[in-house]
């Protein structure tokens, strides 16, 4: 199949931080492929190279067909993008806002009224069409600079963390509008660190790690990687951790983890429900008392582990943004023709 964005050797650095690190990235047609990794990974600065808002120290890239250094202005209309914060101006409407970006696109006047008009009822906004976007909630606006990002229909779309800040509800509602998107022939290049919306959403999964793709997969492959099941059991107690801990390392197959915030230990095992049914006996001789116990397959959480260290959810906790570029986007416009 052939190719809609291929990254060669992409390098990035600031000062002594380095961004990218050789990233090597390829993404067939019509598929969606999700950009795991820690803050500071360098997820949002390979976006950002391949969107041509940052230009790298060295590397080659093409998205749609066009070199992204050489002709950044032609790769502009091919593409689309949609970042962390929602790029819409809060003083117009939601019409005049995508009046706006049409016209931006030259598509001419009556055409991008009509493309306006079409975007709002895709995105289930037509009834908000004439209001200022100031009184927006933070789900309406999220998908109006989507729309934005599709005014021009571009076969090649950027989502940087697209549903960051919104609800459950507001979240899922994002998904069915990707999907619908996909099902439509885009190809998506998403960076999330919502591990679900990876697993939904994704054909493949690359994980980055200090500038570099260190795993790269479907959802199921990387899981498979990790291999095993794992055990959950929560303690009453904080005191109880370290106990539960030791008991749990004389069953597992690689060390045990543990959740201070939850009293949870996990613990990778061969033996699904003989090994559950041992620990329980176990931690009870120990006069453990276990809240909560239960079997599961390794999730992208434990592939997230496995392979950086620590639990995707510990970065959910922190900043937004994930790249040392984030602090001064004065720079976002280096080298762009």
């Amino acid at each position: 199949m052939a190719l809609a964005i291929r990254a060669t050797g992409l390098v990035k650095k600031y000062g002594d931080v380095v961004a990218l690190d050789g990233l090597d990235l390829e993404v067939e047609q019509g598929t969606v492929m999700g950009l795991l990794g820690p803050n500071g990974a360098g997820k949002t600065t390979a976006v950002r190279v391949l969107t041509t808002l940052l230009r790298p120290d060295s590397g080659r890239a093409e998205v749609a067909g066009v070199d992204v250094l050489a002709r950044p202005k032609e790769l502009r209309r091919r593409i689309g993008v949609s970042g962390q914060y929602a790029a819409v101006d809060e003083h117009l409407t939601g019409f005049e806002n995508l009046d706006m970006v049409g016209r931006l696109y030259h598509l001419g006047a009556g055409a991008s009224r009509a493309r306006a008009r079409e975007l709002l009822a895709q995105f289930d906004l037509a009834h908000a069409a004439e209001r200022v976007v100031k009184g927006w909630s933070g789900g309406m606006r999220r998908r109006l600079d989507l729309a934005g990002a599709l005014v021009a229909r571009p076969p090649v779309l950027f989502l940087d963390e697209p549903t960051t800040g919104l609800d459950p509800r507001g979240r899922v509602g994002m998904w069915d509008v990707i999907e619908d998107l996909v099902r439509g022939g885009t190809t998506l290049l998403l960076t999330t660190q919502y591990l679900e919306e990876a697993d939904r959403l994704a054909d493949r999964i690359a994980v980055i790690d200090q500038g570099r793709v260190i795993a790269l997969g479907t959802a199921d492959e990387l899981k498979s990687q990790v291999g095993g099941e794992r055990i959950e059991v929560v303690v009453s107690t904080e005191e109880q951790l370290e106990p539960a801990r030791r008991e749990a390392a004389l069953l597992c197959i690689d060390q045990p983890s543990v959740d201070e915030r939850d009293r949870r230990v996990t613990v990778p095992v061969a033996g699904g429900t003989r090994d559950l049914v041992e620990l329980l006996g176990r931690l009870d001789r120990a006069g453990i008392e276990v809240l909560e116990a239960g079997l599961r397959r390794p999730t992208l959480d434990d592939v997230f582990m496995s392979l950086t260290g620590h639990h995707a959810e510990a970065e959910q906790a922190g900043e937004v943004s994930d790249d040392p570029d984030d602090s001064d986007d004065s720079d976002d416009s280096e080298g762009v023709a």
